[in-house]
């Protein structure tokens, strides 16, 4: 069996890799400044040039906000950098999520598969702004309000997965009581339930409930997802308590996928988890 952990033990070299991380933001940033300064070009003038505003320049170049790679790769060119901008990229890419999270989100870009069941809050890829932000504000130890930033930042850009060509197949199945939690308050469940029914009419996205009074549920053990890259290969990720599990034992990952068929047959449909969703809308 093969798996990459990062146990409760290690959770302050994880909050130093985190802090690593940052300071990889902020050299970035400090070099975007450098670079702009010589070529003798205002916040304004870079930030018309990607399309962003003047603040948002500020932002990039004080280590605030992370760009993505297309804004990089511009700013190279249009600041004459001679690829002293773009050797960053996957440094800052990888910045953006925190160090047990970072194998998953390589195979996320890679997946032409995805199944993920959850029982405690709204995966990643389905959370609203206002809901990412809730739940990231809830955790103990409270989190840097710059990790938070970089966080949500970086769950933002991984649900480019939704608009991806050719489209993966996600399906996503989720206990009641995740859709009834009230993080951050009726109004941001509100908004967050409203996103997932327009998530949930996409042709490539499957979404379903898991009635709290379900007789039968196989997804007793708790949250998982299954990816399976283009190669065909899947791997299991498991992550709870500070504690994070990247399974690439193809048993391990067989036993996961066919677990989810049958946590998948126990749910609603599609159809009327969609409806289940509009009832809880309404009961808001």
């Amino acid at each position: 069996m093969t798996a990459e952990r990062v146990g409760p033990g290690e959770m302050d070299g994880v909050q130093a890799a985190d802090k690593a991380g940052q300071d990889v933001v902020i050299a970035f940033g400090q070099s975007l400044k450098t670079l702009r300064v010589r070529a003798g070009m205002q916040r304004d003038e870079l930030g018309r040039r990607l399309g962003y505003s003047a603040s948002t320049i500020a932002s990039f170049e004080q280590g605030r906000r992370i760009p993505p790679p297309r804004a990089i790769d511009k700013a190279d060119k249009e600041l004459g950098a001679d690829n002293l901008l773009t050797v960053w990229k996957e440094p800052v890419e990888n910045a953006q999520y925190p160090v047990f999270f970072q194998g998953m989100a390589q195979l996320e870009k890679q997946a032409i598969e995805l199944l993920s069941y959850d029982t405690l809050v709204v995966k990643g890829l389905l959370q609203t702004e206002e809901y990412m932000r809730a739940v990231l504000a809830l955790r103990r130890p409270v989190l840097d309000s710059e990790i938070i930033e970089q966080r949500v930042t970086a769950r933002l850009a991984r649900q480019e997965i939704f608009d991806r060509r050719p489209a993966p197949l996600l399906s996503f199945v989720m206990c009641e009581s995740v859709l009834r939690r009230k993080f951050g308050g009726t109004e941001v469940l509100r908004g967050q339930l409203e996103h997932l029914l327009l998530i949930g009419q996409r042709r490539n996205v499957e979404l379903q409930v898991m009635p709290l009074d379900s007789v039968e549920n196989s997804g007793v053990d708790g949250p998982f997802t299954v990816v399976t890259r283009e190669d065909g290969k899947k791997f299991l990720y498991v992550e709870a308590q500070g504690t994070s599990s990247l399974e690439t034992d193809p048993k391990q990952a067989a036993f996961a996928a066919a677990r989810y068929g049958i946590i998948r047959s126990q749910a609603l449909t599609p159809r009327e988890s969609l409806a289940f969703i509009e009832k809880l809308l309404g009961e808001l």
